[in-house]
């Protein structure tokens, strides 16, 4: 196992195979898009591939696939077959917007895909389309369907924005009521291609816990998982469980095991840094397997303590989440 400077070990890699989507939700980029990186800028999935094998003989033994959007990209059903096998790798998961995902279902189940994460920010059709400037809920439910039918863990994400899904809170809840499912809700953050939308971020993770226990009042806590995010509770009764994640308050540094790595090769060893090592750079100059792991190893030894030390390290934050991975 491998520990950063402030003795956090790392052992979960959110890995972007893309910068592409196929939707454009108003808290992660601008209407018009935003200019995708050309092919030869992304890591080849060989390249994926191989600096997946060097960080799992480091001790990352969890992968989560993310984009963009993850099925954007040809052949990663492929892509997801080679990694399944990796040794030391004992959890493939995958964050997904459910758009062109539910073909593919019961194949991420027989490859032993453990967990999915599916970004929904409501469950009404208008305001979907809305939010995300798509009309694509139906294929997102159907995905839903099929991850639960598959017996897939299943964790809804929703992120809560002022005058957009307040009142979708609720609804969003209530699935929990009869489905095994996870429905967490992420306080919004600034990377959305253009930078806050608000001077003051109004939907703290302290709302969100309020207005839910408003309309449930019996809401329990529970105790929370290792290097968990959210802050999970139970509505007793429920068979799922609900979670709200400070993401942009930054509760949770104290405890992260987890590092990401961008489409295009970038590592960032926290959310709001500005990429702290030049990953494609290494492997396209013949960098060694010894000398991808001591690259490494110099960047975990140089982490913030928490993102918003990683924050003021760097330029405003005007990036889309597409391109640092979701």
């Amino acid at each position: 196992m491998i520990y950063d400077n402030h003795k956090r070990p790392i052992t979960y890699l959110r890995l972007a195979v893309t910068d592409r989507c196929n939707l454009r939700c108003f808290y992660c980029m601008p209407e018009e898009g935003i200019k995708y990186l050309p092919k030869h800028q992304l890591l080849t999935y060989e390249e994926m591939e191989r600096v997946v094998r060097v960080l799992a003989q480091l001790g990352v033994s969890k992968v989560r696939i993310t984009g963009g959007e993850p099925f954007v990209r040809a052949n990663l059903m492929d892509f997801m077959r080679r990694l399944a096998v990796i040794d030391g790798l004992d959890d493939l998961s995958m964050t997904t917007n459910g758009v062109l995902t539910a073909p593919h279902v019961r194949e991420l189940a027989e490859l032993g895909v453990r967990s999915v994460n599916l970004s929904l920010d409501t469950l009404d059709r208008e305001r979907f389309h809305r939010i995300t400037r798509r009309d694509e809920l139906p294929a997102v439910l159907q995905t839903l369907d099929a991850l639960l039918a598959a017996g897939i863990q299943t964790k809804i994400n929703a992120v809560v924005m002022d005058g957009q899904n307040i009142e979708d809170i609720g609804p969003l809840v209530e699935l929990t009521r009869n489905q095994p499912v996870d429905v967490r809700f992420i306080e919004e953050m600034p990377f959305n291609g253009e930078g806050s939308h608000y001077p003051v971020l109004h939907w703290t993770h302290q709302r969100i816990v309020d207005e839910i226990r408003a309309q449930y009042p019996d809401l329990a806590k529970l105790s929370d998982p290792p290097f968990s995010t959210s802050a999970n509770y139970q509505i007793p009764g429920h068979r799922g469980t609900v979670g709200v994640i400070a993401a942009f308050s930054r509760t949770f540094c104290g405890t992260c095991n987890r590092i990401r790595l961008t489409a295009q090769g970038t590592l960032k060893t926290c959310l709001y840094d500005n990429g702290v090592l030049d990953v494609r750079a290494l492997l396209r100059n013949q960098a060694t397997d010894a000398e991808l792991t001591d690259a490494f190893l110099r960047a975990f030894a140089h982490r913030p303590v928490n993102g918003f030390e990683a924050e003021r390290q760097r330029d405003t934050v005007t990036e889309s989440m597409a391109t640092i991975g979701g």
